[in-house]
Parts: C-alpha cells; sequence; structure tokens
C-alpha cells in the first residue's frame, strides 16, 4: 500500500488564532492518530491547497502515480489532496493511469484545528478501499464521507459540507461500513490515454444567457488548440455563436460541447440553430456526461497524446 500526500485542508490547522488554517501536517502526522497495522509505503508529493495547483503540479503527480502503479506489487495507491480539484486530478488518473492497481482520493472539508475534523476518518476509509480486493481494476475513485463515487462521475457539490461530493444522478459506487468496504456496482472504464504531456492551449467557457461569442474568439485568434464549451440544456449554444464555431473548426480548434447541467449527456433531439444536430454538422466534438472541466482535461491528454482528425473524435464518441 502506498500514501501520496499532496497537501489541501486535511493537512492544515490553524497555527495563529484567527489567521485562518494554513499547510501544516505531513503525512506521518496524518498517519499518527490511525490505526492501520498493514505495511504503508509513505511519499509526500507536495503540501498545496489544490486551488495552488498548476498544470505542471498535476502532470508531475501523474507521472509519479503512474510509475507507483506499475510496481508489480502495488496493491493500492491512497493521494490525500485538497477538495477544489480533487474530481479533476481523479479524473486525470483514471483516463491516464492503466492497471488493476486501485487509486483512491481522499481529503477534508475542515482542517484538523477546527471542530469535527474528519481527515483521519477519510483516510481510513480511503486505505481500507484500496486495500480492498473488490477494488481491483476500478481506476481511480474518491473516498469520502465513507461514500465510494466513480471519478468520472463525482464532482463537490458543497462549499463547506463534508458531505460536499456527491455523483449527479448516479450515486456512489458503494460504502465504507465499518471495516467493510461494499461495492455495489463497477462501471466500466473509458479507454486509457498515454499522453506524453497535458497540451496546455486549452480553454474553458461557461455558457450563460445572452453571451456573445468573444472569449471564443479571443481562443481562435491566439492559437489555441482546444476549447471546451460548457453549454446551454442537452449542449446548445445561442445562434450567434455558430459562425465562429465553424470558424474555429475550420481553424484546426477542437471544440468540444459540454453541458453546464451537473448529469446527463450533451444530446438533444431539436433542430434549430445552435442545437445538436446543427452543432454535429459544424464539425464539433461532444463530451458525453463529462462536465466542462473534466472535458478539457480529456481533450488537454487527448492532444497531448497526439491525437487528432478521426482518432480525436473516436476518443470522445467511444463511451464506456
Amino acid at each position: 500500500m502506498i500514501l501520496v500526500s499532496t497537501g489541501g485542508t486535511i493537512a492544515m490547522r490553524e497555527e495563529v488564532a484567527g489567521r485562518g488554517a494554513i499547510p501544516a501536517l505531513s503525512a506521518p502526522d496524518l498517519l499518527r492518530s490511525l490505526a492501520w497495522e498493514g505495511p504503508l509505503e509513505v511519499v509526500e508529493h507536495c503540501n498545496l491547497p489544490s486551488a495552488h495547483f498548476t498544470l505542471e503540479t498535476l502532470w508531475t503527480l501523474r507521472e509519479r502515480v503512474l510509475k507507483l502503479a506499475r510496481q508489480p506489487d502495488c496493491q493500492g495507491i491512497v493521494i490525500t489532496h485538497g477538495t477544489d480539484t480533487m474530481e479533476e486530478t481523479a479524473y486525470l488518473l483514471d483516463l491516464t493511469v492503466e492497471g488493476e492497481c486501485p487509486i483512491v482520493l481522499t481529503g477534508a472539508m475542515r482542517a484538523a484545528s477546527d471542530p469535527g475534523y474528519e481527515g483521519p476518518a477519510n483516510l481510513l476509509s480511503a486505505l481500507r478501499v484500496a486495500a480492498s480486493p473488490q477494488a481491483r481494476g476500478i481506476g481511480a475513485v474518491v473516498v469520502m464521507e465513507e461514500e465510494i463515487h466513480a471519478a468520472r462521475a463525482v464532482t463537490k457539490v458543497h462549499t463547506l459540507s463534508p458531505a460536499a461530493f456527491q455523483s449527479p444522478f448516479w450515486g456512489p459506487l458503494g460504502r465504507v461500513e465499518g471495516e467493510q468496504v461494499l461495492l455495489y456496482r463497477r462501471p466500466p472504464r473509458e479507454q486509457c490515454l498515454l499522453p506524453e504531456r497535458l497540451e496546455e492551449r486549452v480553454l474553458l467557457i461557461k455558457m450563460a444567457v445572452g453571451m456573445d461569442d468573444g472569449l471564443l474568439r479571443y481562443a481562435v485568434e491566439w492559437g489555441m488548440r482546444g476549447v471546451v464549451i460548457e453549454a446551454l440544456g442537452g449542449g446548445r449554444v445561442p445562434p450567434w455563436w455558430m459562425p465562429t464555431i465553424r470558424e474555429a473548426v475550420a481553424r484546426g480548434v477542437a471544440v468540444v460541447i459540454a453541458s453546464r447541467c451537473p448529469a446527463g449527456l450533451a444530446y438533444d433531439r431539436y433542430g434549430y440553430a445552435g442545437a445538436h444536430r446543427d452543432l454535429k454538422e459544424a464539425g464539433v466534438l461532444f463530451a458525453g456526461g463529462l462536465t466542462g472541466p473534466k472535458a478539457r482535461l480529456k481533450l488537454m491528454a487527448a492532444l497531448g497524446a497526439g491525437l487528432e482528425g478521426d482518432s480525436l473524435r473516436l476518443a470522445f464518441e467511444k463511451e464506456p
């Protein structure tokens, strides 16, 4: 078993009264109060709030986890992580780290100096999931508040609640009940991508009523390789966006349409301008059920793997 610490609220404490919690706890500090008896290798990757993660931080973490997961004796990997971007890290690892070794991310919504600090309980649950034979081959999951969530489906839905992580519509994969790990279902994993890097020139745009296409025009003019549009409803845009979308595709920019809804496919059966049929004819890609941030990471990884044309389209259209 391997524990990789990256920081986050689980590793924070208020050192000076009234000044707020800051990174303060090491991985051994996190383990000190746990009754974990199995062998455990500890890797301290960084100690950062996940809001401070750069793409380089994320990529070096992915490279380290990939190397650890390829060890023949790897039973499981647990990653302590800040909650702000946990779902994105989990999804990238699920998408780009192949193999049977489970990767379990956990953290805390309260700092160690707060009443009701849940960090040790979450970490113990995560270790139990990673050590469970049932978790072999499951990919990357998030374990919080004794619930096990698929990386593809999970999202942070509350800014403060300890029960901040949910999988809208799909629900958790299972639970940790005492010392037992109960997995109710095992969704199929996406086809693994093996990028050499993350393509940084990918922009995420969130759609709102009446928005003009200025951000998309900026992306085209300033050489972005890809754009993800978190569009309305089932993945619809205002008709005045369509000329710029067509121009972007014609100039080789990969345009991916996701929905700003927390669950459901980017799909509809309408025939009016800006709906699914119109966008498909314009040559865009569709994110399936991925949120905008996860679709952005998938596009960054796919472009970083050298996919283009039909191979890039297949990567998005081939749903698990």
